[in-house]
């Protein structure tokens, strides 16, 4: 249900942002993972059945192969812990099968990681209390202490009795303690919480929710060129902010989808600058600035003609009563850490969709370069040669003692749609020490998003 708020004459239409809709699969993957006893038992029939199920996959009819095959999708991803690490037993037509299932559920793992966080923190009575709440719900963490500013986390709040989607349910806690946040001291997991600003406008008042997304208009500029009308242009400077450990790939909004209403009637369209408006992101900063062109809005000196006056409501317009479009982005799943002993001969590992290999190491006196690559599945257009995150992940060898190595650089040697070849360069010494392994951690899978959004109440300069 939405809800209207308006203050200081700045209005904007947000969403209770809550998990979409689940289809059948998605509700398996879900349910596999109860938090009470039951889970226990449940475990217990996926670590019998599973490998019984894998069996039949071999089964002497196709409909005890086709039965089997249903059983292990209905599963749902849990089931991927019970596959036996043996397989030799099974025809290459059971392990062609075996391969789909896994397929399937890497992307039922996916939908349900990239759906937006869902915050209870009904029971919350304190600033910690809140934040742990909101921690616990999304993985993002809250730094109270750089600001330099003493915070109390002991002051008390009013918690909501309903779920909340993660914007919402920071932005109320804000609200409620007077702070704010300083995107620039965060990081892709870490949110810096400020003293608010005296003139600052309540946060949750300030935005429209879409969901992943908090966007908030913060600037309106209406350029009027006497001698050249066409350049006319209404400038709409907004920020996106996105959760830090779900930082999207390709962020845009298509022109086309860009509409508005002017509260004297009027339509706001905008102006035709291209096919849609990219917006950069980074890992290490959770928050963009973009701008929406629009065209001028026409006032009542601009119309003279009878045909025009019909066109127009009487007054000139004094806010945009709504506006509206979509965002759309690649979505990175859950971040996870890949652990590839260097002693080995060519070891690979696979998480969800990527699957990470030590493809070689090379001497480069005085140096190490070790070549890794990495391959994605359903990669879309996240791996095109402008698109940086593949190489902001963290790369290092841990040493059996527990040391860290950071890499000194790094040179990419094969790029393609599914994948990407980076060798990364070590300070080991003379040899690659005994036990030493690659850490490479990295989003697992990437999805494609797409949401709607719409503010309202925006004033006009």
């Amino acid at each position: 249900m939405a809800t209207r708020t308006t203050v200081c004459g700045l209005g904007l239409l947000f969403f209770t942002s809550s998990i979409a809709p689940l289809r059948g699969d998605d509700r398996d993957a879900l349910t596999a993972r109860p938090d009470s006893s039951a889970a226990v038992a449940e475990e217990v029939v996926l670590g019998r059945d599973v490998p019984v199920w894998i069996a039949e996959l071999d089964g002497p009819t196709a409909q005890i192969r086709r039965e089997a095959e249903q059983k292990l999708l209905a599963a749902g991803p849990d089931a991927a812990d019970y596959v036996p690490v043996i397989l030799d037993s099974l025809s290459l037509d059971a392990r062609e099968r075996l391969q789909r299932i896994e397929a399937q559920w890497r992307q039922m793992k996916t939908r349900v990681e990239i759906e937006t966080t869902t915050v209870r923190m009904a029971e919350a009575q304190s600033l910690s209390e809140a934040l742990e709440a909101i921690s616990l719900a999304s993985g993002v963490e809250f730094d109270l202490a750089s600001s330099g500013v003493p915070i109390d986390a002991t002051q008390p709040i009013h918690p909501p009795a309903a779920p909340m989607g993660f914007w919402q349910a920071v932005d109320l806690v804000l609200d409620q303690t007077n702070l704010d946040i300083n995107f620039y001291a965060g990081d892709r997991q870490r949110l810096a919480l400020v003293p608010r600003a005296e003139e600052r406008l309540s946060r949750v008042d300030s935005a429209a929710y879409a969901g992943i997304y908090r966007l908030e208009p913060t600037m309106v500029t209406a350029r009027r060129v006497l001698g050249a009308p066409s350049q006319n242009g209404l400038n709409l400077t907004m920020s996106i902010s996105w959760q830090p450990n779900r930082t999207p790939i390709g962020l845009s909004i298509p022109i086309s989808e860009v509409t508005g209403k002017l509260d004297n009637g009027v339509d706001l369209k905008p102006q035709t600058t291209g096919d849609q408006i990219d917006i950069a992101t980074s890992g290490e900063i959770a928050e963009s600035q973009f701008y929406l062109p629009m065209r001028l809005p026409a006032r009542r000196i601009d119309f003279d003609g009878e045909e025009n006056d019909k066109a127009v409501a009487r007054g000139d317009a004094s806010e945009i009563k709504n506006l509206s479009g979509k965002i759309t982005a690649l979505l990175p799943g859950n971040r996870r850490q890949f652990t590839l002993a260097l002693d080995e001969v060519t070891p690979s590992q696979t998480q969800d969709a990527m699957t990470v290999t030590i493809e070689r190491l090379r001497d480069s006196d005085p140096l190490h370069e070790i070549r890794v690559g990495v391959e994605l599945m359903s990669a879309g257009r996240s791996l095109e040669s402008h698109r940086q995150w593949i190489f902001e992940n963290d790369v290092w060898v841990r040493l059996a003692d527990g040391t860290r190595k950071d890499h000194l650089g790094y040179e990419v040697y094969r790029q393609t749609k599914t994948g990407v070849g980076i060798g990364y360069l070590f300070d080991l010494g003379g040899e690659i020490p005994e036990g030493a392994e690659l850490i490479y951690e990295s989003p697992t899978s990437v999805r494609r998003n797409e949401v709607p959004f719409l503010v309202n109440g925006i004033p006009l300069p």
